[in-house]
């Protein structure tokens, strides 16, 4: 079937050149496996794993009946002084596979409403333990937290920023962890991690007992795949240690096997107080987030409520949404019955070597990569993200969906992809990349 722009004109699209968009869209009609089918009926190779969500690929039958199963039996349960079992099923399996004693879950329906989530309960423990004054939350240059008022705040894009100001106050910004001396680094830089120092200058600066909770991703995703230095999460959880500052990892890109393990927290050895994830907590079938929080903060929060007293005023609508949860455990019984996370530990390497392959093409000017995620920055060209937006849309012709993000092409191919799938992505991208 052939669209018109006109056919396509009320949906206002996200992080998305609209105009551009609805005079040739591409448009998905069908997934299975590693592989897109747009409206033409083209195969295309998912590289990105549907946004980082489809880590199982795509059509997964276990958990379309799952969810199907559940909405037959009920569809919705009030979340407010009210529950439904496969929530706490939900919860009870994820704190078997969270680091250390982050033992207690709590749900949203997005990435972005995890991490306001999060900063509302890094809140709410200060003022339970009689710190109420802690209300600066420190974050990095280049981050990406989602797009709600506190994740906008935290975020260190500036397209994302610019248009809106800095709507939740008192956020400080570390610088990123990019660092040109380090180009074209396999996995972790050797170099940088002085520069979590930063946090410790913030807290000779404003008091580090006025700061809440730094933020930070394991690796920085949707910016261009920052992989951090050696050393730098460490030192970052010594500084939050000395101070009595909230470590907080999001892992909504690198959770769930991103890294060849279950969390970056893992991959890394580092272990934070709270802990965000999404997309692929439910292989992408249904929307859901949730924050992970270590023994303690939940016990100090909910400890300091009055018997019968609603301890934390906070919650959404759909929180633990009975299909979500069904999604969820169907696609956590995936990753454990498929071992996914050391499949994509022993796929890594193929990855790489063929991201790193392209190190030499003329435009190219970085590349970087831990576990299934990497990234190719190109030289700018025509103004910027016009380059990375041109190899979007020739790659797609080609065959292979990707994530831009300005110039740098994003990488992260499903957990179930077979070696000649990733060779069948890099023949991709070596002949659009050395062509553009």
């Amino acid at each position: 079937m052939q669209y018109s722009a006109n056919t396509l004109e009320n949906h206002w699209m996200p992080f998305t050149a609209n105009r551009d968009f609805k005079t040739d869209p591409r448009l998905m009609v069908k997934g299975e496996g590693v592989y897109y089918w747009n409206h033409q009926g083209d195969r295309v190779l998912d590289g990105a794993s549907g946004l980082f969500c489809c880590a199982a690929g795509h059509g997964r039958r276990e958990i379309a009946d799952a969810v199907a199963a559940q909405l037959r039996d009920m569809e919705y349960v009030p979340p407010f002084q009210f529950g439904h079992p496969s929530s706490f099923e939900l919860a009870n399996r994820l704190s078997r596979i969270t680091p250390g004693d982050l033992n207690h879950v709590f749900f949203a329906n997005s990435g972005s409403e995890a991490i306001d989530s999060a900063l509302k309960i890094a809140m709410a423990y200060h003022r339970a333990r009689g710190e109420a004054h802690r209300l600066r939350f420190v974050s990095r240059e280049r981050a990406y937290h989602g797009v709600n008022l506190g994740g906008t705040s935290l975020s260190g894009l500036i397209k994302n920023r610019e248009a809106f100001g800095a709507m939740v106050p008192g956020v400080l910004h570390l610088r990123h962890t990019w660092q040109a001396e380090s180009r074209f680094t396999r996995g972790r830089p050797e170099t940088g991690a002085e520069l979590a120092d930063d946090l410790q200058r913030f807290a000779d600066l404003v008091g580090g007992g006025t700061i809440a909770a730094c933020f930070v991703e394991p690796i920085a995703g949707s910016t261009g795949v920052l992989v951090p230095p050696k050393g730098y999460l460490e030192r970052l959880r010594e500084i939050c240690d000395a101070h009595g500052i909230l470590l907080v990892f999001d892992e909504v890109i690198c959770g769930f096997g991103r890294t060849g393990k279950a969390f970056g927290a893992d991959s890394f050895g580092v272990i934070p107080d709270v802990m965000t994830m999404a997309k692929a907590m439910t292989n992408g079938a249904q929307p859901m987030g949730a924050v992970a929080v270590s023994d303690r903060i939940h016990d100090t929060v909910v400890g300091a409520a009055p018997e019968h007293a609603i301890e934390l005023f906070h919650g959404y609508t759909y929180s633990a949404h009975p299909a979500a949860c069904a999604a969820g455990l169907a696609t956590l019984d995936i990753y454990e019955g498929e071992g996914l996370f050391d499949r994509a530990a022993a796929l890594s390497g193929r990855f790489l070597d063929r991201v790193f392959a392209l190190a030499d093409a003329p435009a190219v000017t970085d590349v970087r990569g831990y576990g299934l995620l990497a990234a190719l920055d190109l030289a700018p060209e025509g103004g910027p993200g016009a380059r990375g937006y041109e190899a979007l849309k020739r790659l797609f012709a080609a065959g292979l969906l990707v994530k831009v993000t300005g110039d740098a092409i994003i990488l992260a191919p499903p957990l179930i992809a077979e070696e000649a799938q990733i060779d069948e992505m890099g023949d991709i991208l070596d002949k659009v990349v050395r062509g553009l």
